[in-house]
């Protein structure tokens, strides 16, 4: 507990020094951390007694029976951390809106080939152009909605998708190369490396998830399917979730091990959130907010008729529009009845510092939220009130 680290420089107090001198032990020191050897024994020696009260995380015993400091990260190291993920994060916060806007615009089966390592470069000449169209000729979806389509309108749809594309391509680039530098220059811990690795691979297999779901529009039906688009909008959300709880993490470290009073509560909340979300992925899948373009009421009552209309009635929170749309409204209000209650009571209980300017700020996103969602319906989902609300789920969760 005696031993600093200011700027880049760790220090040791001379008491710590002389009790392992004492004791048959050497503290040798370096710009960066202190290795401690001792003898793995029991002794009743105060040294060890001593070194029993370094944190855990700051420390471990190598192979050769030596106690050892871990190199601690610098505040500037790990304020460039997480400044990376934040970027990746608002990259991954694009990625989702102009996701959004190339489903509602009808844009995401206009390319029929998935190629991901030689996929950078659009058609550039007439010659391309006319290959790729000829290409999306033999969809299901030009034959029964587009067949009236030339080469420029087919166009107007292409970009959207392939920009779509570039953009996931462009995240791994801005993820991969930043991971590799500060891997190299130890900016990370041993045991945090894995974390990021898993963020990459998260990566990589939302790429393969959103062909999947492309490829459920390309064979006969030309709807891409609920549950494959749902799966890849939710994966887009836990990458983004991951790493901006890993960067703040970083830039917020916590005072004890203690965790906060409130955290199932959170954790609760979240999970309410993160379930009204997924619900929002089968509204958009089957594009339940066509229909019901009214609110409170569902036409002409509360609870429309037709909830249960499919066998076996599991099937109706999936695949039945008028249900799901109806639970997608009631999963909302809930979870907004329950941040109103999580806000009040936080305020009531003494919320102070960060926990009090998140718990407002959490009331007013989702106030914004719902307000978004019910001039979406009323409104009949044009594209700009649709994707916003798209958006603004990422930053209620």
């Amino acid at each position: 507990r005696g031993i600093s680290h200011k700027n880049g420089r760790a220090s040791c107090p001379p008491g710590l020094s002389g009790l392992a001198a004492r004791g048959g032990y050497d503290i040798g020191q370096s710009e960066t951390r202190f290795r401690i050897l001792r003898r793995l024994e029991t002794t009743d020696d105060p040294a060890i007694s001593l070194l029993g009260k370094i944190p855990s995380e700051l420390h471990h015993e190598n192979g050769s029976g030596l106690l050892e400091l871990r190199p601690m990260r610098t505040t500037r190291q790990n304020r460039q951390v997480a400044t990376w993920l934040l970027i990746c994060c608002a990259l991954v916060f694009a990625m989702v809106i102009l996701g959004g806007v190339t489903r509602l615009t009808g844009s995401g089966l206009s390319m029929v080939d998935w190629r991901p390592l030689l996929g950078w470069l659009p058609p550039l000449t007439d010659t391309e152009w006319q290959r790729v169209f000829e290409m999306y000729q033999q969809s299901p979806e030009f034959q029964k909605i587009n067949s009236h389509m030339d080469v420029h309108d087919f166009k107007g749809i292409f970009w959207l998708e392939y920009l779509h594309r570039l953009l996931g391509r462009l995240i791994g680039i801005a993820f991969a190369v930043p991971f590799l530098v500060f891997a190299i220059r130890g900016y990370f811990r041993a045991g945090d490396i894995p974390k990021y690795l898993l963020m990459f691979t998260l990566g990589g297999f939302q790429g393969l998830l959103g062909w999947y779901m492309v490829k459920s529009g390309l064979v006969n039906n030309p709807e891409v399917s609920q549950y494959r688009l749902t799966a890849h909008l939710v994966t887009a959300f836990i990458i983004y979730g991951f790493m901006f709880w890993v960067a703040l993490s970083l830039l917020y470290r916590r005072d004890s091990d203690q965790s906060h009073p409130w955290l199932k509560r959170s954790v609760l909340l979240t999970a309410l959130i993160g379930t009204t979300i997924v619900s929002g992925g089968f509204v958009a899948g089957l594009k339940a907010g066509l229909i019901y373009n009214t609110f409170p009421l569902m036409g002409d009552s509360l609870i429309p008729p037709g909830l249960l209309a499919l066998e076996p009635a599991w099937r109706n929170a999936f695949d039945n529009i008028t249900t799901v749309q109806f639970n997608h409204r009631l999963l909302a209000l809930t979870t907004f009845a329950l941040v109103i209650a999580f806000w009040w009571f936080g305020r009531a209980a003494g919320f102070t510092g960060r926990a009090r300017t998140a718990s407002t700020a959490l009331l007013v996103v989702a106030t914004l939220q719902v307000g978004l969602g019910i001039a979406t319906i009323l409104n009949g989902v044009p594209i700009a009130l649709a994707a916003a609300h798209q958006a603004v789920a990422m930053l209620l969760l």
